[in-house]
C-alpha cells in the first residue's frame, strides 16, 4: 500500500505557511522512500516541514496482474504507461487532499527544471510528482491530467524516480525553516543567476596552496566584494549561457569584473 493510504488524514492546506506536501506516484515506491529518508528531505520530514507520501501505481490497476503498461498503438519498440492507473492514482490523491495540487510529470521532453522553478514550487502547499517509465505515458495523461511536464536535463533515464528525487530535494530545501541557515538558499549557485563563489575551510594552507588573504581578514564588506567578483568571473568563464542573461551588468558588477581582469593581466 502507499504511504498516503497509511498516513493519518490531512488536507493539503494543513501545511500552508508551515511546510509542503509532496505525493509521488511510481512503480518503484521503495526507491523513492529510501532515498528521501536521508539528508535534507529526511530532516524536513522529521521536522514536520515535508509531508511525503509515496504511492505505488500498481495499487491503482484494475487487473490481477497489476498491469501499468501496454503495447503502443501503431506499433514500435517499447511499452507505454496506461492512462487508467495514472488517472486513478492522481484523482484519488486530489479527492483525499482537497484543493488543486500542481501535478508534475517527469518527462525528458518537458520544461527544463531550474532554480527559479524550484523556488516557485517551494511556495506551493501541495505537489504531485508522476514518474514515467518505458517509452513514456499515454498522451491523454499529458493532455488532461498533469499541470506541467518537467525535465532535469537533455538525456534519457530509465524512469522518472531519479528526476522526482532531484526535484524533491531542490524544492524542499527552499521551504522556510528546512535549512539551518536561512541565508543558505540565497547564496547558493543559481540563486541570482550566478555560479557560486569558491569556498575554503581549514587548514589555511594545504600543500602550498593558501586560502585568499581576504577571507582571513575578518572584513565582512571586503569578503562580500571578493565573493561577488569571483562569482562573476566563474560564471563568465564556465557558463556563457547564464552570462548572456546577466548582461548588461550593473555599474558595481562591471567595476568588480574590471578589477578582476586587471589583476589577471598583471599576473601574466
Amino acid at each position: 500500500m502507499s504511504d498516503g493510504a497509511a498516513a493519518a488524514p490531512a488536507r493539503a492546506g494543513d501545511l500552508a505557511g508551515q511546510g509542503i506536501r509532496v505525493d509521488v506516484v511510481t512503480i518503484f515506491p521503495d526507491m523513492v522512500r529510501q532515498s528521501a529518508a536521508f539528508s535534507i528531505p529526511g530532516r524536513a520530514q522529521a521536522a514536520g516541514k515535508l509531508d511525503l507520501r509515496v504511492h505505488d501505481l500498481r495499487d491503482h490497476t484494475n487487473n490481477r496482474h497489476r498491469t501499468t503498461d501496454d503495447y503502443p498503438f501503431g506499433g514500435g519498440a517499447g511499452m507505454v504507461m496506461k492512462p487508467e492507473p495514472l488517472f486513478a492514482a492522481v484523482e484519488a490523491i486530489r479527492a483525499e487532499a482537497g484543493g488543486d495540487p500542481i501535478v508534475l510529470l517527469m518527462a525528458p521532453d518537458g520544461e527544463p527544471f531550474t532554480q527559479a522553478m524550484a523556488r516557485e514550487l517551494s511556495a506551493r502547499p501541495h505537489l504531485v510528482l508522476v514518474c514515467g517509465h518505458y517509452e513514456g505515458v499515454d498522451e491523454r495523461v499529458r493532455e488532461a491530467l498533469v499541470t506541467r511536464e518537467v525535465s532535469i536535463g537533455d538525456y534519457v533515464l530509465t524512469g522518472g524516480e531519479l528526476p522526482a528525487l532531484v526535484i524533491l530535494d531542490a524544492v524542499v530545501r527552499l521551504v522556510p525553516g528546512v535549512l539551518g541557515n536561512a541565508e543558505s538558499p540565497h547564496e547558493e549557485t543559481f540563486s541570482e543567476g550566478l555560479l557560486e563563489y569558491p569556498h575554503y575551510t581549514r587548514p589555511a594552507e594545504f600543500r602550498d596552496m593558501a586560502v585568499p588573504d581576504v577571507l582571513l581578514s575578518g572584513h565582512h564588506a571586503n569578503v562580500a566584494k571578493w565573493r561577488r567578483r569571483q562569482a562573476l568571473v566563474r560564471t563568465r568563464a564556465r557558463r556563457p549561457d547564464l552570462w548572456e542573461k546577466l548582461l548588461p551588468l550593473s555599474k558595481a558588477d562591471q567595476k568588480l569584473l574590471d578589477e578582476a581582469d586587471r589583476e589577471r593581466e598583471e599576473k601574466i
